[in-house]
């Protein structure tokens, strides 16, 4: 067939159109013709011929707008784009074949692949007499044709021959329309689904491939026909392309089951390939990611800066640790918590982290305090963390799940590690050498990694409604690192002097001693 475009060139997005009828559940017709295209790579149109009310158990009615609007609706796509590819899927009436096939014959794109859509899976007959000869005049102008098997026998009776066998029926209407066709397998029994690409010549060429069990078939037509139409503008080979169309049809049947959609013959799953080519995010380095602009603040703020270059005041540093104390205490009553709540090796894990802590707290701060921060209250922003704390402690409690909780501590972990791999590793005679060790002590990276694969255990198996307030659990902690790491500068007493003037602090840890397994120091 002459054509006034040229097929994608390597490395160009397809731009294909397809030219069908709708289905509100998604499974079929325009709505997975779209996800096939997107799901290979190409930039999906669509040009709607009928409204149909469907589901997974079958049609209910069929509104079919009237064919002026059909021809405004191709008009508006070849006056502006450039069209590499075209499928047809639904077209319903004969009125609507014509309306298809001039504005094809006027705009011819170098690929177009017809999905007859003539007879439903259960058999019923989609198109009448007139519509079924209109269609004869779209194959006139088809590259390809990929009937199922019962529009096979429909198109061979079209084609004048009574052949059974759906290669000597594919092989009829190949020579009688000058046409591809691709016989599918899918309807066949055993334990493979083989196609066969066909030619006008009678070459024949089979795809192999494994029978999938599974019910939800629903779209595999729209779905198949729609992907070939996009890799055959990336490829410029029918071969290659039905070849590639079907093993992302298996996968997406393979997926089907999981998507849960509908109750009758759900849909495949069109993503399925892509997905399992790409990594799954972890859901903690999402809020972790969700969180960077709080954590840049937090590296950025001056207790950290000044703790770094050695110039923090004595002072300031002595009134937030026994503020972090104050923490400390609650921190590890609620990682006991965790603890009780948990089992085998996570629990063993939470019961360590809280002597760790309860250590923490006991010793090393109680040694470098300052007498004067020994009997110091607890300061609002420290109460404040400390509150957000124990309502994730409340809703443990209430409902016999410590997820939430458990996302509320992790901060408290990885902050800490992420603060002290930054800080890296303070020169002989910093006076503050003992806390940056403390802080990148490699232990506790240990520790902040395992707490991070036990909250993420349970964000996996956690239903969405839980993993939300997780998330929000998690954010909010890492607002509270930023806000105590910011605090000492709002208390009371003299706080600077030296080298240290002006600067803020805040932070309710100053990270953990080593091979402590708190989290703070």
């Amino acid at each position: 067939m002459t054509a006034t475009t040229g097929p994608a060139a390597s490395g160009r997005v397809p731009r294909v159109l397809s030219i069908a009828g709708t289905d509100p559940t998604g499974g079929a017709g325009i709505q997975a013709d779209l996800k096939s295209i997107a799901a290979q790579d190409g930039y999906g149109m669509a040009v709607v011929t009928a409204l149909v009310a469907q589901n997974t158990r079958g049609v209910r009615s069929v509104h079919v707008p009237d064919t002026d609007f059909l021809r405004e609706q191709l008009d508006a796509v070849w006056d502006d784009v450039t069209v590499d590819s075209v499928k047809t899927g639904m077209l319903g009436t004969a009125e609507v074949v014509r309306v298809v096939v001039e504005s094809l014959r006027a705009h011819r794109p170098r690929w177009l692949v017809v999905d007859p859509v003539m007879v439903a899976t259960s058999g019923d007959r989609l198109l009448d007499a007139d519509a079924e000869a209109a269609m004869t005049d779209l194959f006139a102008l088809a590259d390809l044709v990929t009937p199922n098997r019962d529009e096979l026998r429909v198109l061979a009776d079209l084609a004048g021959s009574d052949a059974t066998d759906p290669l000597d029926a594919a092989l009829a209407v190949a020579r009688r329309f000058d046409v591809r066709v691709l016989a599918k397998g899918g309807h066949d029994g055993g334990p493979t689904s083989d196609d066969a690409l066909v030619t006008p010549d009678g070459s024949v060429r089979v795809f192999p491939g494994p029978r999938v069990a599974t019910t939800n078939t629903h779209g595999t037509g729209c779905s198949l026909s729609s992907a070939i139409a996009t890799l055959v503008a990336r490829h410029g080979d029918w071969e290659l392309a039905v070849g590639a169309a079907k093993t992302w049809l298996t996968a997406a049947l393979r997926g089907a089951d999981a998507l849960q959609v509908g109750h009758g013959h759900g849909p495949v799953d069109h993503n399925a390939a892509v997905r399992a080519a790409l990594p799954v995010p972890r859901l903690t380095d999402l809020w972790w990611t969700d969180a960077a602009a709080v954590l840049d603040e937090t590296l950025a703020c001056a207790f950290l800066q000044g703790l770094a270059d050695g110039t923090l005041d004595a002072e300031v540093f002595a009134g937030y640790l026994a503020q972090d104390v104050h923490y400390l205490r609650a921190y590890e009553q609620h990682l006991r918590a965790i603890a009780a709540g948990s089992i085998g090796d996570a629990a063993a894990f939470w019961t360590t982290a809280s002597e760790g802590c309860a250590a923490e707290a006991r010793d090393l701060h109680h040694r470098r305090l300052a007498g004067s921060h020994a009997d110091d209250p607890v300061h609002p922003v420290c109460a404040g963390y400390l509150a957000h704390l124990a309502a994730a402690a409340d809703d443990a409690a209430a409902t016999g799940d410590v997820s939430v909780l458990a996302a509320a501590v992790l901060p408290c972990f990885r902050v800490y590690a992420w603060v002290g791999e930054r800080l890296g590793t303070a020169p002989v005679g910093h006076p503050f050498a003992d806390w940056i060790a403390a802080y990148g002590d490699p232990g506790f990276a240990a520790s902040s990694a395992r707490a991070t694969d036990l909250v993420e255990e349970l964000a996996v198996r956690a239903d969405p409604e839980l993993r939300g307030r997780m998330a929000r659990a998690f954010r909010e902690s890492v607002a509270q690192e930023l806000a105590f790491f910011r605090m000492p500068e709002q208390l009371p007493g003299p706080r600077r002097g030296g080298a240290a003037a002006g600067l803020p602090a805040g932070g309710p840890d100053a990270g953990p001693t080593a091979g402590a397994e708190s989290g703070r120091v």
